[in-house]
């Protein structure tokens, strides 16, 4: 796995970067959340996640561990991939999201594209046992005790 990525912006959406390392440019992937907070940077350390799949490797850029976290948890759900986990970290922020689940607001997590009532409600259903975790915040899950401050 590729932990996270470092170096110069050579472009930039509001959904991927490419970012210029060792002579490399990668293609990321990113939510409007991690957007919005590198939007006036000229270059970034981003979270990563690759998916590798039989005929492509696709990168997921996060600029906070929360995110990246939240993401590796919303795909761990069957019928979420990543590009719905994408799409819901950008219509809701991780706070936003953790409260949803807590609270088992199905009309939250319908408000994002391509998430019906039962896949919000099977997502609800397969996190709401983090429920402890939520409340204390994603690094204070078993083994993320390396991202406390």
């Amino acid at each position: 796995m590729i932990s996270y990525i470092k170096g110069a912006i050579t472009l930039k959406t509001p959904t991927y970067v490419v970012v210029e390392t060792g002579g490399v440019g990668y293609h990321i992937n990113i939510s409007l959340q991690t957007y919005s907070k590198i939007e006036k940077l000229e270059s970034v350390k981003l979270l990563t996640h690759l998916q590798v799949k039989e005929d492509s490797h696709t990168l997921f850029g996060f600029a906070e561990p929360g995110e990246r976290d939240m993401f590796t948890k919303l795909i761990s759900v069957q019928g979420i991939g990543t590009n719905t986990a994408r799409l819901i970290l950008s219509g809701l922020s991780t706070d936003e999201v953790k409260s949803a689940i807590v609270g088992e607001n199905v009309t939250a997590f319908k408000k994002v594209k391509g998430v019906g009532p039962k896949t919000a409600k099977r997502l609800i259903l397969d996190l709401k046992d983090n429920e402890i975790w939520w409340r204390r915040g994603l690094n204070t899950c078993p083994g993320r005790q390396y991202l406390k401050g």
